[in-house]
């Protein structure tokens, strides 16, 4: 029998999911490098403590906040 994830666990997931693309797609990478990227410079650590609130906001801005946290912790692009 397996389990099913809570609510607001699919909803992280989904959110996280849905934004990685766009913010790919903004910055002109693939996905993996975008993941890889964020990765490294704490977008997604930001991503993942933040989701909660940035999936309330516009997509743009979330993507821009991902893009600033980057860049705040030496992302370049």
């Amino acid at each position: 029998m397996g389990t099913a994830l809570d609510k607001q666990t699919s909803d992280k997931v989904s959110f996280i999911t849905f934004i990685i693309p766009r913010f790919a797609e903004s910055y002109k990478m693939n996905v993996r490098d975008a993941y890889l990227y964020l990765k490294k410079y704490g977008g997604l650590e930001y991503l993942m403590e933040h989701w909660w609130a940035l999936h309330t906001d516009n997509p743009f801005w979330a993507v821009r906040d991902m893009y600033e946290i980057c860049h705040q912790n030496g992302g370049a692009r």
